[in-house]
């Protein structure tokens, strides 16, 4: 019985083109992997962060205290960065003494809000384009090897199965990559938009939440 040969038997044996698309692939698949394993952690620490601050929030806790506590941190994040614009902003009015901007204080955590939208959005497009991308590249590898299996062909007069089986093995291997590459991207960055929308709307409900609260101490 003839050993199966390895992935690596695989890449030796093929042709330059089929190589590059291997690599291609390869590489595509470690930094996927490097940014779902990023990805995974930031959205678990934010999700952990938005449920403890707002423990803190509706805990009965003095609002002054917790932006002082809050204020003193140097990496802000998440709900934690939307209160803290947003608190700063009613104080600053408080010493102009106007109460009537509460647009100003919607603004300020509005582009809070926006800076961590942007934050949490950071490598799902190239997740995306993974998904969609690396099935079609690795098909392209897999045409070229087997295009290139039967033009070998085309030099001998008498053709076996076994002549042209080991070059479309070989070629068929692109496009398993492809797909290994492509259906965890697909999945983290379905995983991952399904979060954002949940993080975002709770995000907005506490702006409105906060503003409210903001209202009622003084500024309607």
């Amino acid at each position: 019985m003839v050993a199966n040969p390895g992935l690596w038997q695989y890449f030796a044996d093929a042709g330059m083109v089929v190589k590059s698309v291997m690599v291609i692939l390869m590489v595509a698949s470690v930094l996927s992997w490097t940014f779902i394993i990023q990805r995974a952690v930031i959205y678990y620490k934010r999700k952990a962060l938005l449920k403890s601050f707002q423990q803190l929030f509706w805990g009965g806790n003095d609002l002054s205290k917790l932006y002082s506590q809050i204020d003193a941190k140097t990496d802000r994040q998440g709900v934690e960065s939307i209160f803290h614009a947003g608190f700063k902003e009613y104080l600053k009015q408080r010493q102009l003494q106007n109460n009537s901007e509460v647009e100003s204080i919607q603004r300020a955590m509005h582009i809070a809000f926006s800076r961590e939208m942007d934050d949490l959005e950071t490598n799902l497009p190239f997740l995306a384009s993974i998904g969609s991308t690396m099935p079609y590249i690795g098909l392209f590898g897999t045409v070229w090897g087997i295009m290139t299996s039967f033009h070998a062909l085309g030099s001998v007069q008498q053709a076996t199965i076994a002549m042209v089986a080991p070059g479309i093995s070989e070629a068929l291997i692109a496009t398993a990559m492809g797909l290994f590459a492509a259906i965890p991207a697909v999945l983290a960055y379905n995983r991952f938009s399904s979060q954002l929308d949940r993080l975002s709307g709770q995000y907005e409900i506490f702006q409105d939440e906060l503003t409210g609260i903001l209202e009622h101490q003084g500024l309607s």
